[in-house]
């Protein structure tokens, strides 16, 4: 599969609202306590003719790049790999000198995804979870692996 990534423009904000809407429970995602829209974000998206396979939204604020949301929707072809590797590319142009990311303490498949990648984990907020339900009443109570979805863990890649 060649997999073709573009940038996000102005004219994907329904598709990422959407998209958001299948994968994350409402079409909006939430870190830190912080409300992230289509409209606020920038990215990336790895296209098979009209489908999506994978999608990367980021935010850069002063030095420092956020990575608000990435799935790539074929496991095992390096989709989310190539996204995060274009996201970080892009916040080496920009000068940041780092790039960070929230998900949660169910998650255990992202959190090893993302320590092979070389980000380290430097943050827990315990019970951060009781604070987005209150924002996305939706998102269930015992999360992946049947672990109760209670934290957001924060891992970082220095640049």
């Amino acid at each position: 599969m060649t997999m073709e990534i573009r940038r996000l423009t102005s004219e994907d904000i329904p598709r990422v609202r959407q998209f958001w809407s299948e994968q994350w429970s409402g079409d909006f995602v939430v870190s830190r306590g912080l409300v992230h829209r289509p409209e606020e974000v920038e990215g990336f998206v790895v296209e098979d003719g009209e489908f999506w396979d994978g999608l990367v939204t980021f935010k850069i604020t002063n030095d420092e790049c956020e990575v608000t949301s990435l799935d790539g929707l074929r496991e095992g072809q390096g989709i989310g790999t190539k996204l995060l590797r274009k996201v970080i590319e892009e916040a080496r142009t920009r000068k940041c000198r780092r790039v960070f990311l929230i998900t949660t303490n169910d998650n255990l498949y992202a959190l090893g995804f993302y320590q092979r990648r070389d980000f380290e984990l430097v943050a827990i907020r315990r019970n951060a979870m009781d604070e987005t339900r209150k924002l996305k009443p939706d998102i269930l109570l015992i999360g992946m692996n049947r672990i109760p979805l209670r934290d957001e863990i924060e891992l970082e890649m220095i640049l």
